[in-house]
């Protein structure tokens, strides 16, 4: 194998120079440009991925914090953010968090370790802003799906409020009025702002306000959230519920339809994230679609070009639209609504 220093030889300079007139970072004369180029063609010289890193002062890696590979929608989003380094010409590092706030602080750490360029970040359990600055330094930094309070770092982000918004207009405009509503995690930007969308409008409308628990963002989380109210649900004290993902949405459904509650006969059911299982569970998951390619791949081309260019992320909110996709989990309701007096 070809070695820079057998270009060296035959070029008559030090393998130093031959990596300043490689890579243009250290300026060489003309004559000895020339004399490297020739004995390059002659030789058959491939600078490897390590010696250009050496040369270019770059990794050419970025690494990638996303909290569970195992949710399909950050198994899409991965897929979107490899997709786009590789077009850049990036290699990705990936690390799970598990949506834990002390494994969320040691992947950072052990990712800035390994000298990658930049970072896209899916937070789960997000550091603060303070944290975050101390474990990245001036490491580039693009924030994807989820925002961290205070940070001025470049964020890629759903119309969150929106999507709440939708699923509540599309529940009241098929006649439900008591719902129950499952948060991801009331400390999270992104859950905060769909149900917050969804509240609203439902009070807007004067409807009684929806009761609001906790499902963790994982289908076990879901399922435990409901299991408290199956008689309530059998009973038609709630007729809807909307949760914030839709991993929870589908445990909902599984412990309902466990215990007797027929979906959408008895309760209708939505989520958010349009996870490739809401198109085939039966019944198919009425659920709100992000672009979730858009989002991975938009956040690496602005990190790759602000890198390839010595320049500056935007530090600006970039938000994408979300759609409301409409299926077989929601329809009018078939139970008349509990009077207030009766509950």
């Amino acid at each position: 194998m070809v070695s820079i220093a057998d270009v060296a030889r035959l070029a008559g300079v030090s393998p130093t120079t031959v990596s300043h007139a490689l890579s243009g970072k250290r300026r060489v004369s003309a004559d000895v440009r020339a004399r490297v180029l020739a004995a390059v063609k002659e030789l058959g010289y491939a600078p490897g991925r390590s010696a250009q890193s050496l040369a270019s002062g770059r990794t050419r890696i970025l690494g990638l914090v996303v909290p569970d590979i195992g949710n399909g929608y950050f198994a899409e989003l991965a897929q979107g953010v490899e997709q786009s380094a590789t077009l850049g010409g990036y290699n990705v590092l990936l690390c799970t968090t598990g949506f834990d706030h002390e494994r969320e602080k040691h992947a950072l750490e052990m990712i800035r370790s390994r000298a990658v360029d930049g970072v896209v970040y899916a937070a789960g359990a997000p550091p603060s802003n303070s944290e975050l600055a101390r474990l990245l330094g001036n490491l580039p930094l693009v924030l994807v799906d989820e925002e961290v309070p205070g940070a001025e770092a470049t964020a890629f982000v759903s119309d969150n409020y929106d999507g709440g918004r939708l699923v509540a207009e599309h529940l009241l405009g098929l006649g439900h009025r008591d719902v129950l509503v499952l948060e991801a995690n009331a400390d999270l930007v992104s859950s905060r702002e769909r149900v917050r969308g969804f509240t609203e409008v439902w009070a807007a409308a004067g409807a009684p306000a929806p009761h609001i628990v906790s499902g963790g963002f994982t289908h076990d989380g879901g399922r435990a959230a409901v299991e408290p109210f199956g008689g309530a649900f059998a009973a038609g004290e709630f007729t809807g519920l909307f949760a914030a993902n839709d991993l929870m949405a589908l445990g909902a459904i599984d412990h309902l339809t466990s215990v007797g509650v027929e979906i959408p006969r008895d309760v209708s059911v939505a989520g958010f994230d349009d996870i490739v299982p809401t198109r085939y569970a039966r019944p198919r998951l009425t659920t709100v679609r992000q672009d979730v390619a858009a989002l991975g791949g938009e956040a690496v081309a602005a990190l790759v070009a602000a890198l390839d260019q010595n320049g500056e992320l935007d530090g600006g909110r970039h938000v994408y639209p979300v759609e409301l996709i409409v299926r077989d989990s929601t329809s009018a309701p078939s139970i008349a609504p509990v009077p207030e007096e009766v509950r």
